[in-house]
């Protein structure tokens, strides 16, 4: 099993860095809800994961075949359900270079298919959550 660690450091306000792998991810909370709006809110990170995800698959598809990417979009829509308040539907929505080979249109889908964040939230973890006495 390997284990990877992400470190929390507080700052001002709501404001929530995360440090891993050598970068500092910034977090705030948007004013509505009492942050300052000073960067993407966690959940945001969480949407940005997703769609960079897909235009990550869809990328390395067209460039794996030498296909050019002028002209090649992806595009991330959510839909909140009505009682829930939560993502019901996301839609990814790609535009394809004007020469795009019509053989490869189903392939590349499967292959935005593969993201690896999605398929995370399909197959969720297991969450575990501890306390210990804080350190000297």
């Amino acid at each position: 099993m390997s284990e990877k660690e992400l470190k929390i450091v507080f700052g001002e306000g709501l404001q929530i860095d995360v440090e891993y792998k050598g970068f500092v991810v910034k977090t705030d909370q948007p004013a509505r809800e009492g942050g300052g709006g000073t960067a993407p809110s966690p959940f945001d990170l969480f949407l940005v994961s997703l769609a960079s995800c897909a235009g990550f698959y869809a990328l390395a598809f067209c460039r794996e075949r030498k296909i050019p990417v002028e002209g090649l979009g992806v595009k991330m829509t959510t839909e909140k359900g009505e009682v829930s308040k939560m993502i019901d539907k996301i839609t990814i929505t790609v535009d394809l270079p004007a020469d795009f080979p019509e053989k490869y249109k189903f392939a590349l889908v499967k292959a935005i298919d593969h993201c690896t964040v999605k398929n995370h939230i399909l197959r969720a973890p297991r969450f575990e959550i501890v306390t210990r006495p804080a350190s000297s």
